[in-house]
């Protein structure tokens, strides 16, 4: 089944991109990317943004539409990572790059530092943390760099790296969000 979401600014505001549903696929609410991007308004334009756990795309696409210089949308269902790409051939985001990939294993690897991260997994699953440390551990972000964190309304807070601050945090449904910012 093929569902959609709508883009809410930039470029490509209105625009629609489709995503098929698969297992722990849930797409960031559009009244969550609005407060994201809006926390965020200053960061994006010319950012490096690393897209984890890229689902249907609505966060790194958001990004490109909002003025990004480049996302990497990191996902390891294949038929959705063909929807990714699919749906920027459609817009012409020549600037996001889709790689399938565990992201456990996508991070042990070596790659670039990022300005902004987006972080949304599989709810329930216990990713965020062991996904934060190799974030932290593997060098991948820029001095000062954003993360976006989303999980379960009921995820602790515990054991995210000492470098980064927490700065801003809200809850919508059953969803908790938190941005936070890496320090020197």
């Amino acid at each position: 089944m093929s569902n959609k979401l709508r883009i809410i600014g930039g470029e490509w505001r209105s625009r629609q991109i489709s995503f098929d549903d698969a297992p722990g696929l849930r797409p960031t609410p559009g009244r969550v990317r609005e407060t994201l991007f809006n926390w965020l308004q200053a960061d994006v334009p010319n950012s490096r943004c690393l897209d984890l756990y890229a689902g249907s795309g609505a966060l790194g696409v958001e990004a490109a539409s909002r003025g990004a210089k480049s996302v990497v949308q990191v996902e390891s269902n294949l038929k959705t990572c063909q929807r990714l790409a699919e749906n920027c051939r459609v817009l012409g985001a020549g600037q996001v790059q889709v790689v399938q990939k565990d992201v456990l294993q996508y991070l042990k690897g070596g790659g670039d530092q990022y300005d902004l991260v987006f972080l949304d997994p599989p709810f329930g699953m216990g990713l965020v943390q062991e996904t934060c440390q190799l974030l932290d551990y593997g060098m991948w972000l820029a001095d000062f760099a954003k993360i976006y964190v989303e999980a379960e309304r009921s995820f602790v807070l515990n054991e995210m790296p000492s470098r980064w601050q927490l700065l801003k945090q809200k809850t919508a449904g059953d969803v908790g969000f938190y941005l936070f910012q890496k320090s020197t």
